[in-house]
């Protein structure tokens, strides 16, 4: 008999003080792409009230005004007034930037096999930025190939977005989770149990009479019918301590990567650890986590397995991967001693060849800072 469990996932919107530090992260590194395709950036920024903080290091050709970037992009996601605990006309912005340390570039300007002669091939000659494992998967429980849970609740969190940013409710705020909880049975997602919205608002709103139902109209029940499911089924919360003023920097700090499960699968993968948002794409952690998760989607699209995961890890200053395995969680289709060898075979994932084949020199990077960098139809 299977087993029945619930299994939760959770999403914040781009005004979550923690998908602002992701934002000015990745927007730093487009800025730098647009003029540098060749750029190694890892950007780190910390969000507080009033006070926004970008350090890291950068190795670039080009000047980059840092502080209008960062401006811009708190003005894009709604901070327009600095009553919100921030506001990007007026709030301070600090840099520390130095350069790639030149004992990590030394590794990927020159790869091992490269130094050692062990090959000629120009694949060969970039080397991964940070030794670390990274985690790929796909299933079947969406038309995206991503778990239930989370694919829900980005969808719940982008809604809650554009309707504000539309004006179709006008009194949020730009800070807001959701979070979904799904019922399984096994491997196999068989109904939504419960949806938790959780949205920043206005003093004057009653919470109640007013925002609970406009939450309720407006985001939960399109997104449920996207998904086929009647509301009447689930149980849904919103707001559920009673009010949601403070918020944004003002209630929280914020800090590039301390979303890096809402950044994946939502929990039900594990992570590897190292964060996407702020990094150019020598570093593995953010490349070849998208290869890696590209690899699963195309052997679960291909009906390799019904449910798939890939672990893929990387020495510091080497091309090719240490180690590469491969999970099915019983559900291949497939003799799942090949899958293995058929990775091997089929795809890779040196890093030189993944940037080449996914094309990831370029500033594609902000639009992924918040809900999920996975089951993106725009991303390579």
């Amino acid at each position: 008999m299977s087993h029945a469990y619930l299994f939760s996932s959770e999403s914040v919107t781009e005004g979550h003080p923690d998908k602002l530090a992701d934002r000015i992260s990745d927007a730093v590194l487009d800025a730098i792409l647009a003029v540098d395709p060749n750029g190694r950036v890892a950007c780190e920024t910390l969000v507080t009230t009033g006070l926004v903080m970008v350090a890291g290091e950068i190795s670039t050709s080009e000047y980059i005004d840092i502080p209008a970037v960062v401006r811009r992009t708190i003005t894009e996601i709604g901070y327009t007034d600095a009553n919100f605990g921030i506001d990007g006309d007026t709030c301070g912005v600090v840099t520390s930037i130095q350069e790639q340390s030149a004992d990590i570039a030394r590794g990927v300007d020159d790869a091992l096999e490269h130094r050692e002669g062990h090959s000629m091939d120009a694949l060969d000659a970039l080397g991964a930025g940070d030794q670390g494992m990274m985690f790929g998967y796909a299933c079947r429980e969406t038309d995206e190939l991503m778990p239930r849970p989370i694919a829900m609740a980005h969808r719940f969190a982008k809604r809650l977005a554009d309707v504000r940013k539309a004006g179709v409710v006008p009194y949020l705020r730009p800070d807001g989770k959701s979070q979904v909880t799904v019922a399984y049975e096994g491997t196999s997602a068989k109904r939504v149990d419960t949806v938790l919205i959780s949205a920043q608002h206005r003093e004057e709103v009653d919470v109640e009479t007013l925002l609970a139902p406009d939450v309720r109209s407006e985001v939960i029940d399109p997104v449920l019918r996207e998904f086929d499911l009647d509301a009447e089924d689930v149980r849904i919360l919103v707001n559920p301590t009673g009010r949601f003023e403070i918020g944004g920097p003002k209630a929280d700090t914020g800090l590039t990567g301390r979303k890096i499960i809402v950044d994946s699968y939502g929990g039900m993968a594990p992570h590897g650890g190292g964060c996407f948002s702020g990094k150019d794409p020598t570093k593995v952690d953010r490349s070849a986590a998208y290869m890696a998760r590209y690899v699963a989607k195309n052997l679960v699209a291909a009906g390799a397995a019904d449910r798939l995961q890939i672990q893929v890890a990387y020495a510091i200053g080497t091309a090719h991967p240490v180690s590469l395995a491969v999970d099915t969680f019983g559900t291949e289709k497939v003799d799942p001693g090949r899958l293995v060898d058929v990775v091997w075979d089929a795809f890779d994932f040196r890093p030189a060849a993944i940037i080449r084949d996914m094309d990831l020199r370029r500033p594609i990077y902000e639009d992924t800072a918040a809900y999920g960098h996975f089951g993106r139809k725009e991303c390579p």
